[in-house]
């Protein structure tokens, strides 16, 4: 009898690392939350991953922090990170493609990170510099093919949804522009008003600004239906362009190995959040639509994403550096 109750108390006791271990993750969080923005302060991702960084620090009753460190070096922070929950990366569909151009990161894009949840998709417009003689899509693609290689679209780098949506234009459209790079997206539109670039697909947000001022032009915006803070402004299919399909979605990311019920607990306070009046009209307000997935939608999104991107870099001939 003593034998067999010492078995049962040793077998209970086995089971006490593992009970601490779920107590300690349903007590999540218990101290800071920091969340990384791979891009510029007054980025899109800084402003969505800050406003929902306060919304989830007073859920929480604790400090969520954003942290910017812009480029590569920020995610891979984040890559080689406790695998806690404590720190998460807020980043754009532009995190698919770091693996199509870095070579030796030591770390593996897709593998190294769990998905947590979308949080936004944000409409990117169409905009040309006020110097460009098109009024719509089609006079813009027959200005492009009459002067071949003459035209250029700005983006914020290689791995901004910028460069992506213009890339994707200018294979689909097979047009012959060139790629100019800022490090920022201030300059973009310095450049487009100057009129020294010609063509940019912007974020809505950033954009509406220049547009409502008349110091950019907005010939389409790249959703399925058209939007109410640009409503006489036409989809790309609208624009003729039926074939065009590009998301600039955003989403909250944490390092592989992150616990289940970790990982669960953020997906669904997340949902919570955006789905408040006070978010929607925030979103709206940023020029965003809300959106949320399961982190195995969003697992499975940046696979197929990751897949289709780096074959459209591989054909504008861009090689990891």
């Amino acid at each position: 009898m003593r034998f067999t109750r010492l078995v049962c108390l040793l077998a209970l006791g086995l089971f006490v690392p593992a009970s601490g271990a779920f107590a300690q993750s349903g007590a999540y969080p218990n101290q800071t939350v920091r969340i990384v923005n791979p891009f510029t302060a007054g980025s899109v991702s800084d402003i969505l991953g800050r406003a929902l960084a306060d919304k989830l620090g007073a859920l929480w009753g604790q400090t969520v922090i954003v942290e910017n460190k812009p480029g590569i070096a920020g995610t891979i922070s984040v890559a080689k990170a406790p695998a806690d929950g404590y720190t998460l990366i807020s980043t754009s569909n532009g995190h698919t493609i770091v693996g199509a151009l870095n070579k030796n990161l030591g770390m593996d894009p897709i593998k190294d990170f769990a998905g947590v949840s979308l949080i936004a998709s944000v409409p990117l417009v169409l905009v040309v510099a006020p110097t460009v003689p098109a009024k719509d899509v089609k006079e813009f693609l027959a200005l492009a093919k009459a002067k071949p290689g003459t035209l250029n679209f700005t983006s914020a780098g290689l791995a901004s949804s910028n460069y992506l949506a213009g890339e994707i234009l200018k294979q689909t459209a097979k047009i012959d522009i060139a790629h100019v790079p800022f490090r920022g997206t201030p300059e973009q539109f310095t450049s487009l008003m100057r009129g020294d670039s010609q063509l940019s697909m912007a974020f809505m947000g950033n954009a509406l600004p220049f547009i409502q001022n008349g110091q950019i032009k907005a010939l389409a915006i790249a959703t399925p239906k058209r939007v109410t803070q640009l409503p006489d402004v036409p989809t790309m299919a609208e624009a003729g362009m039926p074939e065009y399909k590009y998301d600039s979605w955003f989403a909250i990311m944490a390092p592989a190995g992150t616990p289940a019920p970790i990982i669960k607990k953020i997906n669904e306070d997340i949902a919570t959040i955006l789905k408040t009046p006070e978010m929607q009209a925030r979103w709206q307000t940023l020029g965003a639509i809300p959106m949320t997935s399961t982190p195995a939608e969003l697992d499975a999104m940046i696979r197929s994403d990751s897949d289709r991107y780096g074959k459209i870099l591989q054909a504008a001939g861009v090689t990891p550096q």
